[in-house]
């Protein structure tokens, strides 16, 4: 909406009764959305998963059929599974909503003709609204008067310094982008210094700011990981109807009952079912989560963890990330570019005398060094304004008096008429203009934000003008510009030597992202700028995206195209901001990172919040994802290879004895026993090759794994079904106890072999926790056909000879498995 001119008037302000029609016509000026976080709805969505949905579908015939010990105990273990989730999340959303907790935001607006303060939300379209230093600009408008006002752009554009803001009336201004012109402020940037009167244009979701809110307020796309879960899960459920459906027509078709063969297919399923998955995740998960807040790094999103290990590829502005978001004085020189402390001191005068608004440059040279001033007397001084983009200062001193002016440099080169050479005052000639020139185009090519000095005698009078600025001695140049930090140079180093490549994504010019890359040793492939990626295909995009590093002057949407690009080239993505110009690449990112000083809706969005903005603090996190990851696949490298292959031994076995290989209660209780096993699985130790790479979802590697392990496990099965009947020739009854405890050694204790890539033991030993929980879970295996229990299972005692050959077959298994 364009307010009417009656809206302007003297700058009155609206009446109240305009203002009140028109909240109701347009809403209250917030893009807070509503509370997202349902407790019963995010309880019962944890049950999503397919693996989930399998288990519950297995338990549920479980119990129908006779079997509920084991339907019940499968419940639980899916029950204490999204009970640990949900807990972790819901602790989560708390610790964010106290992070976001922030007191009444108020504006200073006219109303009947008077200053009033009145909250945020009550802004309308055609306030005027008063602003002054520090504060925040509460809606898009547009400027109508202003007085040193320079205005902080970084949460939505990334620009690190301040922009000077002025009213332009007249002027036609339609085709550019809002934070690019003068004469208009957006909702989400704040004042650094001076003030400015403005006119509301939009409110709400109608501003810049909500636009990107409303559009990052669609569905999360899953993760990588989540993704590789689901494809897991699906796999196991085909695996599991084709084995369960082959054994239950092929005993029934062999005279083994209906009912009975039923039921010993529902027992195969139970066993070839990763049920602890989920409950191994999530304790994963969990125990990540707080060895990560232990590091200041708060956890959203509990499968942001591992995807936060799987990152490939970090995303991240500069601005405070690689840089101090502090702008320094970084050098000054005189126009042939040699050090000149004169010019310091000059600047240095006129910035502690200056009594006007104090820019981020005066800031900046004020806290380089200290002159002792006591010699210089201030007379007068001539304000900063946006025509001339100057200041000075006239001093007296031992009865001299000195105009000395800083500004920008094709201004104050335009009023200089003679140059300082080595404190040799020269004419300014056309050569030494131009060298004067070539050394401000250098500095600004090397991304430095440039102020010039000059200075010149004056004659005692009783008021200064602009007019005095003229017949100006040059004295140089002052380069600034926000420094890199000083731990960026070493958390680079560390996030190359975890496999991870950073790319930087900023609304900043290339030429100084180019120059802190240089600084902090981050090789430089390729830069691309905004105007050249809005003219690419998503093909040519694609392309380009892999071998690029710099992606500068570009938009919140550009970002957001550039992550979801480089995720459709194969890679995991994290992604680091704060800014509301962030907020669709936090959203698009496989994980999305943010800090506790950033906009809200840059929090809401982020899986993971950091409590200090560095890259050297992500180092522990993506550490613990990558230990997360390693122990999930440990557990479903075990089921895919000594697990599997005992049950696909056991379809086997089923359709050549004139028995059953294994009761449907003992297959369930070594099930149960081998589960047991592993609940200390997230406490494992983890190789540091593990960590030093990203892990990604590879099915073709779980299939590839399953094929070759599983048979070999099913090889040395075969191997003790021949030692118990060919050589010990036993009963039915020792039989299926033999094998019981044969199925369940091989089954624990291959986790030995498969958490390391080393020599188990000697180069790498398990958590004690887990070692305990293992030998214990195959000792009271081993135990129970010798005590009272063993007969409610229908076991039978074996001969020590037997047991000897069974533990013969466990350790050649063992060593076999370990050399392939």
């Amino acid at each position: 909406m364009t307010p009417n001119n009656e809206s302007r008037g003297a700058l009155r302000g609206l009446a109240s009764k305009e203002a009140a029609d028109r909240l109701r016509k347009f809403g209250e000026n917030t893009i807070a959305r509503k509370k997202r976080f349902r407790p019963l709805i995010a309880f019962f969505r944890k049950f999503e998963s397919p693996l989930l949905l399998l288990l519950i579908g297995t338990s549920v015939i479980s119990f129908f059929v006779g079997e509920r010990t084991n339907a019940v105990i499968i419940i639980v273990m899916v029950c204490v599974s999204a009970v640990l989730d949900f807990a972790n999340s819901y602790k989560s959303e708390k610790t964010v909503l106290k992070l976001l907790e922030k007191v009444t935001t108020t504006a200073t607006v006219l109303r009947d003709g008077q200053k009033q303060e009145i909250d945020q939300k009550e802004i309308v379209p055609g306030d005027i609204v008063l602003l002054s230093a520090g504060d925040a600009v509460p809606a898009d408008a547009r400027v109508l008067e202003t007085k040193d006002c320079f205005v902080n752009q970084a949460a939505l554009t990334g620009e690190s310094f301040p922009v000077p803001k002025y009213g332009e009336q007249g002027a036609n201004r339609d085709g550019e982008a809002p934070t690019e012109r003068p004469d208009f402020v957006c909702m989400g940037t704040s004042v650094v210094t001076g003030y400015a009167t403005i006119e509301v244009m939009q409110t709400g979701f109608s501003t810049e700011f909500g636009k990107i809110a409303a559009h990052i307020s669609v569905e999360t796309l899953p993760t990588d990981f989540e993704k590789g879960i689901k494809t897991f899960s699906v796999f196991i459920m085909r695996l599991t109807f084709v084995m369960v459906g082959f054994v239950f027509l092929a005993n029934a078709l062999l005279g083994h009952g209906m009912f009975d063969s039923f039921v010993f297919a529902i027992a195969i399923a139970i066993g070839l079912t990763p049920e602890l998955l989920p409950v191994i995740m999530s304790v994963s998960l969990s125990r990540g989560s707080l060895e990560m807040a232990k590091k200041n790094v708060v956890v959203k999103n509990l499968s942001s963890i591992e995807s936060f290990g799987s990152m490939n590829v970090l995303c991240t502005d500069k601005t405070g990330t690689l840089t101090e978001d502090r702008i320094t004085l970084v050098k000054y020189v005189d126009c042939f570019g040699n050090a000149a402390e004169d010019v310091f001191t000059r600047a240095f005068i006129s910035s502690f005398f200056h009594t006007g608004i104090k820019s981020p440059l005066d800031k900046a040279i004020r806290e380089h060094k200290t002159i002792e001033t006591s010699a210089y007397e201030k007379i007068d001084e001539v304000p900063f304004d946006f025509e001339r983009k100057r200041d000075s200062i006239i001093y007296k001193k031992e009865g001299m008096y000195t105009l000395i002016t800083k500004g920008a440099p094709e201004d104050i080169l335009s009023i200089a008429t003679d140059f300082d050479d080595r404190g040799t005052k020269k004419t300014f000639t056309a050569a030494a203009k131009s060298a004067a020139l070539a050394e401000f185009e250098k500095l600004s090519g090397e991304g430095f934000r440039v102020l010039a000095v000059a200075e010149k005698g004056v004659p005692e009078k009783k008021e200064y003008t602009k007019e005095d600025e003229a017949g100006m001695n040059f004295l140089g140049f002052m380069a600034f510009y926000d420094p890199p930090k000083g731990t960026a140079l070493s958390a680079i180093k560390d996030l190359e030597d975890l496999g991870i490549e950073v790319k930087i994504l900023t609304g900043d010019n290339e030429i100084l992202t180019e120059k802190i890359c240089r600084e902090i040793n981050l090789p430089v492939k390729r830069t691309l700028k905004g105007s050249e990626i809005v003219k690419m295909n998503d093909e040519e995009l694609l392309v380009r995206a892999r071998t690029t590093t710099i992606f500068a002057r570009i938009t919140p949407d550009e970002k957001e195209r550039i992550i979801l690009t480089l995720k459709k080239a194969g890679y995991s993505v994290g992604y680091l901001g704060d800014g509301i110009n962030d907020a669709p690449a936090l959203k698009a990112a496989d994980v999305g990172l943010s800090v506790n000083n950033a906009v809200d809706v840059a929090k809401e969005t982020a899986d993971i919040i950091l409590l200090e903005k560095s890259l050297r603090v992500l180092h522990d996190g993506i550490t613990e994802g990558r230990k997360t990851f390693a122990n999930t696949m440990k557990y479903i490298m075990m089921g895919l290879s000594s697990n599997f292959g005992n049950m696909f031994s056991m379809m086997g076995a089923s359709l050549i004895l004139p028995f059953l290989p294994m009761l449907p209660p003992q297959i369930l209780l070594n099930n149960f026993l081998y589960d047991t096993s592993q609940l200390t699985l997230a406490t494992d130790a983890v190789d540091k090759n593990l960590v030093k790479k990203p892990p990604r979802w590879d099915i073709k590697f779980v299939k590839k794994f399953m094929i070759v392990f599983g048979p070999i496990s099913s090889v040395f099965d075969f191997a003790t079904f021949g030692l118990l009947l060919l050589v010990f020739r036993l009963s039915e009854s020792q039989f299926q106890t033999g094998w019981f405890i044969e199925s369940l050694a091989t089954q624990v204790f291959v986790i030995y072999v498969i958490r390391t890539r080393l020599v188990p033991f000697l180069e790498s030993r398990p958590s004690k926790p887990l070692f305990l929980n293992t030998i214990f879970a195959v000792a009271v295996g081993w135990l129970i056909p010798f005590i009272g229990l063993g007969a409610f299972f229908a076991f039978t005692p074996l001969p020590l000879p037997v047991l000897l050959g069974i533990a013969g077959i466990v350790i050649v298994y063992l060593a076999v498995t370990e050399v392939i």
